[in-house]
Order: structure tokens, then sequence, then C-alpha cells
């Protein structure tokens, strides 16, 4: 498998009243294509940080980001979000869905910034959500969805640029279990369906289990949990 994303001796701290927090430490990340992989740990520790830097929505205090061999954080302002737009897709806890909007327009958001041909967006906007179950819901608006069917559309937009990497901050957090099982599955299928490179952030045991990796962040930075570590970790009173 090829490598998609490399970070390098990454840091990241925040100010925190008179003080200063570090988040991230000399991180260590390789990404290849093909694989989900879970980020876990407690809440604060830098998980979404993690993927906003991975996403070119923020910058690091140290550290190098190349992504398919050329580094990120060279490009100025306007080639980021070119980057960001055209390479990576994002899917958070809530799903930001605008309110006036249909699932279908919704979805076709991405290809409009790109100014892509309309009849384009649509066939594809319709496909995408055809893939996530939602093939009677095209021209619903997000208050006539369910929870679970929101958070699908907005797997369906993340998807509509065709991006290299995807990003998905907790996204069933905001769900009953039921509906996260219903919501990942669909995730899963879309990821298998690509040459997509997809990192998840997620506290749920059962979600990390079915990825590839599971990657404990903790004091900084990322270890791999194997079968044992794993167990230590979601069982710590075992």
């Amino acid at each position: 498998m090829s490598e998609v994303a490399r970070l390098q001796g990454i840091a990241k701290g925040y100010r925190s009243g008179p003080g200063r927090v570090e988040v991230l430490r000399d991180l260590d990340l390789v990404l290849t294509t093909g694989e989900m992989v879970a980020v876990v740990g407690e809440s604060g520790v830098g998980k979404s940080t993690l993927l906003h830097l991975l996403g070119a929505l923020d910058r690091p205090d140290a550290g190098e980001y190349l992504f398919r061999g050329e580094a990120v954080l060279a490009r100025p302002p306007e080639e980021l979000a070119v980057f960001r737009n055209r390479h990576v897709g994002f899917v958070f806890q809530f799903h930001h869905l605008l309110p006036e909007f249909t699932a279908l327009e919704n979805v076709q958001l991405p290809g409009m910034i790109r100014r892509l041909p309309r009849s384009e967006l649509a066939e594809r906007a319709r496909v995408l959500l055809e893939e996530m179950g939602l093939a009677a819901r095209l021209h619903h608006r997000p208050a006539e969805l369910s929870g679970g069917e929101q958070q699908r559309v907005a797997i369906a937009r993340a998807l509509a640029s065709e991006p290299d990497l995807l990003l998905a901050d907790e996204p069933t957090g905001n769900l009953d279990p039921q509906t996260s099982v219903q919501v990942f599955a669909a995730l899963r299928r879309a990821h298998r369906r690509r040459p997509l490179t997809t990192v998840l952030a997620t506290h749920n045991e059962r979600l990390a289990e079915e990825c590839d990796r599971v990657l404990l962040l903790a004091n900084g930075r990322l270890a791999l949990l194997d079968d044992a570590a794993r167990r230590a970790y979601y069982s710590p009173q075992a």
C-alpha cells in the first residue's frame, strides 16, 4: 500500500489561562491507502486536534506534514483551501447540514465550491445518497430526517469531492447505540468501495474494533494497541 500522509515530530499546544497546555508532543503518524485507522483516548487528549492538523484546519507549533510526499505546511492559505476541498473529507459529531437545503443539495455543496457542472453534481450526489440507503430521502430537508439519516447525508457530503483522506471526529457520538452501528456500517461500506484512507476518532470500542488499526493517543503521542493492550485499555479494572 502506498503512503498517503505522514506526520513527523508534531507538537501542538494552547494557552490556558496564564499557562500553556501541550496537547501533542513529538507525534509521528504514517497513513497508507485503503486503511481505516481508529484513534482512541480520553477526552481532551487531542484527538480532534490531530484530525484538524491532518485536515489542514490548524497548524502545528513544530513538525512536518507530508501528503503524498509533498509538504503541506509550506503552502499559502489559498492553496491549503484547495487542498482541503480536493483531498480531504470531514465528518463531525454534529452533521452541520444547511437546514434550508435538501439532502441532495447539501451533498452537492463541495462540488459547487469547485464550480463543477450542476448536472454532474446532482448525479454524483444522488448516487452517494443511494449508497447511504437514502434513495427515498433525496428531497427531504435535515429537519425531516432522523439523526442517523442526517449523519449519513453528512458522510455522503464528505465523499462528494472524492477525497483521498476521510477524517471522522466522533461521527456516531450523538447517536443511540443501534443507530451508531448503522451509521458506522454505512461509513465502512463506503470506505471499502474506494481507494480511501479513513481516520476515525471515537470512544466507541465496538467501532474501533472494526478498524484496521487502533491507535491510543496519550501524553501527546500515538501508540498502537494490539489485542492485549486493547483489552487492558477498555477493561482497566479487570
